[in-house]
């Protein structure tokens, strides 16, 4: 038996922006990340949602912060039908939640259009209430689903997802980071390796400078626009990156006293809140800030300061100063209003210090225009130095691949990457494992948006005895049948005994009773030698008839351990059958009503049955029926009876003499006359049955008739008798 998951790209998909991807296996459904593109307005910006059903996923997963990765989820749970559970780390959620304010009140102010605006303050308030925590380490267990975080680096509260569903294991690692920075540490490697690896290609084969190039290049290039009397703006994040380049820049000028007459401003609108943020966080952090933080508050910035308003009044730009300001990709806001006031002038310049999407300013000037246009929509020239250093918090080449290496994936997927670096990368890695025998190389797939990916396994099929099935004092030999209660929960299966239930599953024992109303028009007679004929261990019980009037006494007849009974007499023409529903009592409950229905089936039950009942009285000396009669009747006894009673049913009138096992029945009846001379004239047949107890057979059978055709008929239906009604015994 083979099981399918598949890995829907619903965004970032041969793309970098609106990460969000839908894994689905074994009737869970998870998405991983629900971001917006910083490239696209509005709608536009959100992951393909139209294309799933979303109050069929399961849960949402958000790895860390960052608008391409977590901007849409209120969107997701106000205006769709998402019922699903939400889990993010601490700080994420402390942080998404400033963040996704300062990005509502940035539409606000661009005056966007109402299709634009994706969610109100309302709705996100409402969506952050609906957000679980989860701690690095934690298991969560979600139906057949558990997973946990895993420090991934990049920012603060960043997470990889280990997930195991259905036995099987896939690691998402989201945006992660391979190398220790000023404050964060670096992303730690699961303990076992994953059938399934869904993994970003950002930077695709590029490989970074050394940390110690980029930082003296960055802080390079910083004094050299100031040192020429520019301003210097470096467009970041409000959180993210921008927390790792203000402690670089605050030591270096620490380190640099002639350039401390120089301002740095930090100019956003969350710096203090931000800065507290990290500040309640720093245990999450790596060993040099939390050592940092016996002695003093390592974000308590001594060169830097916040700049709450760029107003003319307020902020006086006319000398060298170095402006930290969002958003990042120059899009908007106040990075944006600073690049249009400082593009014109050649002393100024632009440091783009992290990855710049497809589709954003701050990706076109990177190739180094002639013109831009401002967000009025005039075009002025690009005067200004505008220099790219590399510190976003991505893995490069180097570190991706070995990072893929150690963790050994048997199916990698590459995601959050643009198309041409993304293929760089995966022809890297399929030249990397072409050198192992081709059973064992991973396979290596890189879908775009709306793509998906199906990847099969063979079904693990397993089982745990547990309860007094597993304590048995010797072990189970090959060929011994072991009989309990299969329990398949989560994926998990267990054999237990029926008693055993309620202790280790969470279901309990329950029956279902089923009572079926049968027409009835037989003899109570009949029906007890048929019953005791057909089943071993029939019981019989007088009961209290429900109608003082009712001329026939009632009786339960029970077989099966009292499973299965058939109560007649109660109510006039109908008969009872009670059973509780089980494969062997539903069996014997439908021979059980075959048997009623053949009991009645003669001409002469039917014509019986239309006369006022009377109960009949017993042969011989045999007390009145009326009486509880004994469960421990011989057997060949009940048998010679049932003989008279078929025959009593087929010819009306019909003498019966016991001797031991054998059996005299004289048949005086004008039925079968091929002739008659009068009225009154009767024929006589006698029939005597002897039965062998010992062979359980009827040892002999003779008929002694006048009459031909009545003798046939009568061993017909002794014929039909003999071979149809051989005893039933328990196995």
């Amino acid at each position: 038996m083979e099981d399918v998951m598949t890995i829907t790209p619903l965004g970032a998909g041969q793309e970098v922006g609106r990460s969000c991807h839908l894994l689905e296996f074994r009737g869970m459904k998870i998405m991983l990340d629900c971001g917006i593109h910083p490239g696209y307005e509005g709608m536009n910006g959100l992951p393909f949602l139209d294309q799933v059903e979303p109050d069929q996923i399961d849960v949402l997963l958000v790895t860390h912060f960052h608008l391409d990765h977590a901007a849409s989820l209120p969107y997701l749970t106000e205006r769709t039908s998402f019922k699903g559970r939400i889990f993010m780390t601490h700080p994420t959620k402390a942080v998404l939640r400033l963040l996704l304010g300062d990005y509502i009140r940035l539409l606000q102010s661009k005056n966007a259009k109402p299709e634009d605006v994706l969610y109100t303050e309302a709705e996100l308030q409402s969506c952050i209430q609906k957000i679980e925590l989860i701690d690095y380490h934690t298991t969560v267990t979600m139906g057949g689903l558990g997973f946990h975080a895993l420090n991934a680096g990049h920012v603060l509260g960043a997470c990889m997802f280990w997930m195991d569903i259905g036995g099987r294991t896939v690691l998402y690692t989201g945006d992660y980071s391979m190398e220790d920075d000023r404050h964060l540490m670096a992303a730690e490697l699961p303990e076992k390796k994953p059938d399934v690896l869904i993994c970003e290609s950002t930077y695709g084969v590029q490989v970074h400078a050394s940390k110690a190039e980029r930082e003296a290049r960055f802080t390079g290039t910083v004094e050299r626009i100031i040192s020429r009397g520019g301003r210097c703006l470096i467009p970041v994040f409000a959180l993210g990156r921008a927390q790792e380049l203000l402690l670089i820049l605050d030591e270096y000028w620490q380190e640099n006293p002639h350039l401390q007459n120089i301002p740095i401003w930090y100019a956003s609108k969350l710096a203090s809140r931000a800065l507290r943020v990290y500040q309640t966080y720093a245990n999450m952090m790596n060993a040099r800030i939390r050592a940092q933080m016996d002695v003093s508050n390592p974000f308590s910035f001594k060169y830097i300061q916040n700049l709450k308003s760029i107003d003319v009044n307020s902020f006086d730009d006319s000398g060298p100063s170095v402006v930290f300001a969002s958003p990042g990709m120059l899009q908007s806001g106040v990075s944006r209003q600073l690049f249009d006031r400082w593009a014109t002038d050649q002393k100024n310049g632009v440091v783009i210090a992290g990855y710049a999407v497809e589709h954003t300013l701050a990706k076109e000037i990177m190739n180094q225009p002639k013109e831009v246009v401002t967000m009025e929509g005039r075009r002025q020239p690009l005067n200004c130095l505008v220099d790219y250093v590399s510190f976003s918090a991505h893995v490069d080449f180097v570190q991706n691949r070995t990072f893929i290496t150690q963790v050994a994936p048997k199916h990698i997927i590459l995601v959050h990457g643009q198309k041409d670096e993304m293929g760089r990368l995966k022809s890297a890695l399929l030249l990397q494992y072409r050198q192992l025998p081709e059973n064992k190389r991973p396979t290596i797939t890189m879908p775009p948006n709306l793509q998906t990916v199906s990847l099969k396994f063979a079904r693990r099929v397993s089982a745990k005895v547990m309860g007094s099935l597993a304590m048995r004092e010797s072990e189970p030999v090959k060929g011994e049948e072991i009989s309990g209660i299969l329990v398949t929960h989560n994926f998990q299966s267990k054999i237990v005994k029926p008693e055993d239930l309620a202790t280790y599953t969470p279901l309990r024992l329950g029956s279902i009773t089923s009572k079926l109303h049968v027409p009835f028009a037989g003899s109570v007679e009949t029906l007890r030698l048929f019953l005791k004929e057909m089943f071993m261990g029939v019981t019989e019980t007088q009961l209290e008839a429900e109608d003082g009037d009712n001329e026939v006494v009632p009786f339960k007849f029970s077989l099966h351990d009292n499973k299965v009974s058939v109560t007649v007499g109660n109510r006039k023409g109908i008969a009872v059958v009670e059973w509780e529903a089980s494969p062997a009592a539903d069996v014997i409950a439908d021979a059980l009503i075959a048997l009623l229905m053949h009991a009645q089936s003669s001409a002469a039950s039917i014509r019986l049955s239309s006369q006022p009942h009377h109960h009949p009285k017993a042969d011989n000396d045999e007390p009145s029926a009326k009486k509880q009669r004994s469960n421990e009747e011989d057997l060949t006894e009940n048998r010679l009876k049932l003989i008279k009673g078929i025959l009593k049913d087929q010819f009306a009138n019909v003498e019966a003499v016991y001797e031991g096992n054998t059996g005299t029945y004289e048949i005086t009846t004008d039925c079968g006359l091929e002739s008659k001379v009068s009225e009154e004239e009767k024929l006589v047949c006698t029939v005597k049955v002897n039965f062998d107890d010992a062979s359980g057979s009827y040892a002999e059978i003779s008929v002694e008739c006048e009459d031909e055709k009545l003798a046939t008929n009568v061993r017909e239906c002794l014929r039909n008798l003999t071979v149809a009604f051989a005893p039933i015994k328990a196995p």
